[in-house]
């Protein structure tokens, strides 16, 4: 007995497609060139392979049942499938990745990362792109462990052989904290001492392996760890911990007076942050990752990526 597997074949689809469109097995026979009982034989072997009625003979034209109108249409879905496969597979041989995996680090603007994936997909090309959000020594890790093929927002990088990478900008901290948090009435500058007795919000290192790192926290201090620099924003706001916050995030609160900034003893914080990409084996970069790095070539796009955290 036939299976499910055997007898859905693209042919046998198409041929009840045929079969719907022309009204009758034997209008369907006539234009795909086949005897009609050749044709009836192949629609019984799907049927009792599926153990459905497919059409219903009972009149003259042949009517598909429920079941028969179902197939059609998930028919109609894989064959359309097929095709598009076909057309992926024909461009990534021309240098087209078929996925191309890039890891973003919470400091990073994602409205300008979803602008350029806008601009991406705009230009047809077949390659799958993920974003994956990172954090810290995780967005690196990503990249090393063969997770990602680009990283943007990557701090402290040692390039290698296989490992490239370009300087991104500068990302400059303010300690800020909501109006109504005991820190907005301390006088200044405040001390290692005073914040020390607050506690801090720190975004949470996404290496997988290890303990990654924490910046910007003193021995001995309480700490709320959330999942990105967007909810550190968020706790901040909400006054439920103090805390450095990249200023081009915090700018448009401090404005509105949501965010105080205040003076301490230490130095202010800034921070030199890169992309960084494989090309391991290639002598140049497949054509999904060239189209980034050639975005990323410009001043403006790099500013965007760490600069523009608000609006879509």
């Amino acid at each position: 007995m036939q299976t499910p597997r055997n007898v859905l074949t693209p042919d046998a689809l198409a041929m009840l497609q045929t079969i719907a469109r022309t009204g009758s097995l034997a209008a369907a026979a006539r234009a795909l060139g086949m005897v009609p009982s050749a044709l009836t034989y192949r629609v019984r072997q799907m049927e009792d392979a599926l153990d459905v009625l497919l059409f219903d003979r009972s009149a003259r034209r042949a009517r598909p049942t429920e079941a028969g109108a179902e197939l059609l249409k998930e028919g109609a879905r894989l064959l359309d499938d097929i095709d598009a496969t076909a057309n992926r597979v024909k461009r990534v041989a021309t240098g087209w990745e078929p996925q191309l995996t890039i890891a973003v680090d919470s400091i990073i603007a994602k409205a300008t990362v979803m602008e350029l994936c806008e601009q991406f997909f705009a230009q047809g090309a077949p390659t799958r792109i993920r974003l994956r959000d990172e954090t810290l020594s995780g967005t690196l890790e990503a990249l090393t462990s063969g997770q990602a093929d680009l990283a943007l927002g990557v701090a402290d990088l040692v390039a290698t052989s296989i490992l490239h990478s370009a300087p991104l900008g500068e990302v400059r901290f303010l300690y800020a904290v909501a109006p109504h948090h005991p820190l907005a009435r301390a006088p200044e500058p405040l001390s290692d001492e005073l914040m020390r007795q607050h506690r801090a919000v720190a975004v949470a290192d996404s290496v997988s392996r290890g303990r990654g790192v924490t910046i910007g926290l003193l021995g001995g201090q309480d700490v709320f760890t959330v999942a990105s620099m967007q909810a550190k924003l968020d706790a901040h706001l909400r006054g439920l911990g103090c805390g450095s916050l990249p200023a081009s995030m915090a700018q448009p609160y401090i404005d509105t007076g949501r965010l105080v900034v205040k003076a301490t003893t230490g130095a202010e914080r800034r921070v030199r942050v890169s992309y960084a990409w494989h090309q391991a084996g290639r002598t140049k970069p497949a054509k999904a990752l060239q189209w980034w790095l050639d975005a990323l070539k410009s001043p403006t796009t790099r500013g965007a990526l760490l600069q523009r955290h608000r609006g879509v």
